[in-house]
């Protein structure tokens, strides 16, 4: 492979000579002298020792490390299909933008059955005669494609060929079935573009990471998405019958076929606020109705919550408002999970901030399940129960007002406001969702009682 190895921060600030931390479940890797003079070589960037490829790559399957590759990927290798539903002038001129960014490739507009008619210089436009959705447009593209990789490019955002030339070359050299980069939000100075620049659903943060459904970055959207076309076809493309998330399923179905999928935050991608704030709340109410049709074809990934069950024990009554019973409870919490990290050799100190992150971690996901798949079921409870309303209210106030204090937004009011509602918006979807589907399974917990282990 043309590409090295770059250590995840978040598990190499816990590593000591003997070994290091991988992953979320958490796993740790014991090493044996050879071992740490390949952690060091990742580390300092150096040239990796030979017989280092068992480590690097069970590093690799469990995101600890991160390929980058040396070089980008030859246009020539690349096709860009653009799904496209224009609506207005604007719109088109935007579309017609980009396809100038992207010059030197390969593109094919797909215009799904489009009001405002589609003709762009530098691409190839194939019409539907009626409006199929996003998924299906991209599908009709993909089946022209007769390059080794294909871009699928939403029209709401700008990227570059040589962005798109980079994040090939993980598909080619690092072997990476899907790849996407950090989506930002377009600055135009309104409330909607500074909210969507700290809580973008489509912003998955500054970390790299290797996607994994239920873990930090559980999702890669299709705003921009680089894939293998063989083994994109071999998973039987987007799917068609999926307005809303099918490109949360399609990422799933890679995963579930071995196939690894990775976030590449390093490439920025601007993309263009909602108009309005009603657009945006209609948005995040979309995404949740995604929820049980994801969890029919994936089975609890979709959960709104996962936890170990000791853990959030001790994180409800905190949330509950228990707070000496808490209080009780945390002692024997940590000690639980410092003695099952025993049989490694992780420094005292280190289970020690394992354990409390673990708790802390568990309290926010916590809080946000019931402000967003929950809240309908706590605020009918809340009516006979003073502890449940007090879980909502903390819920619903104490993160808006923490990313308040953190952002420092121009408009503190408003983003209060909005933060609750989009929440709100997301889990009325999600219950919408369930309730077209049949099936609640997409709003219960999954509780794990694994012990972290060594390996």
């Amino acid at each position: 492979m043309t590409v090295r190895l770059i250590p995840d921060d978040q598990w190499f600030r816990s590593r000591n000579k003997n070994g290091v931390l991988a992953g979320s479940p958490l796993t740790y890797f014991g090493v044996t002298d050879a071992g740490s003079k390949i952690l060091d070589a990742i580390e300092t960037n150096s040239l990796l020792p030979e017989n280092h490829a068992q480590l690097t790559d069970r590093l690799l399957a469990t995101g600890a490390v991160h390929p980058m590759p040396k070089n980008t990927a030859a246009l020539s290798d690349i096709t860009v299909v653009i799904p496209a539903y224009i609506t207005s002038s604007e719109s088109l001129t935007d579309l017609k933008k980009l396809v100038t960014s992207l010059a030197g490739l390969t593109i094919v507009i797909v215009d799904d059955a489009s009001p405002h008619a589609v003709n762009i210089d530098g691409a190839r436009v194939i019409r539907h005669d009626t409006n199929k959705g996003p998924g299906a447009a991209r599908n009709t593209g993909i089946a022209t494609v007769t390059t080794a990789v294909v871009a699928c490019v939403d029209t709401d955002v700008m990227v570059t060929s040589q962005q798109i030339a980079t994040l090939a070359a993980y598909v080619i050299d690092a072997h990476v079935g899907a790849v996407a980069p950090r989506i930002t939000c377009t600055n135009n100075q309104s409330f909607i573009s500074e909210f969507e620049s700290h809580h973008s659903p489509l912003d998955l943060g500054p970390i790299p990471a290797l996607v994994r459904p239920m873990s930090r970055v559980s999702y890669l959207p299709a705003t921009v998405l680089v894939c293998d076309v063989q083994l994109l076809r071999n998973a039987g493309g987007f799917d068609d019958s999926i307005r809303m998330g099918e490109d949360v399923d399609l990422v799933w179905r890679l995963i579930e076929n071995g196939i690894s999928c990775r976030y590449v935050p390093s490439i920025e991608c601007p993309h263009s606020p909602r108009s309005s704030m009603r657009k945006m709340l209609k948005q995040r109410y979309d995404y949740g109705t995604s929820a049980a049709l994801l969890d029919q074809r994936h089975p609890r990934a979709a959960s709104p919550l996962r936890a170990n069950a000791l853990l959030l024990t001790t994180a409800t009554t905190v949330l509950m408002g228990y707070v000496y019973f808490a209080m009780i409870l945390v002692v024997p919490t940590m000690v639980y999970f410092m003695i099952s990290l025993r049989s490694t050799s992780i420094p005292i100190a280190t289970r020690t901030q394992l354990a409390w992150k673990g708790l802390v971690s568990t309290t926010r996901l916590l809080a946000r399940a019931i402000m967003r798949a929950w809240w309908p079921l706590f605020f009918i409870a809340s009516v006979v129960s003073l502890r449940l309303g007090v879980m909502l209210t903390f819920s619903a106030f104490v993160p808006p007002i923490v990313g308040l204090l953190r952002k420092k937004p121009g408009y503190p009011i408003r983003y209060l406001v909005i933060r609750i509602l989009e929440n709100l918006a997301y889990g009325a979807g999600v219950w919408a969702g369930a309730i077209r589907a049949h099936s609640l399974r997409c709003l219960l917990p999954v509780i794990t009682v694994r012990r972290s282990v060594a390996r």
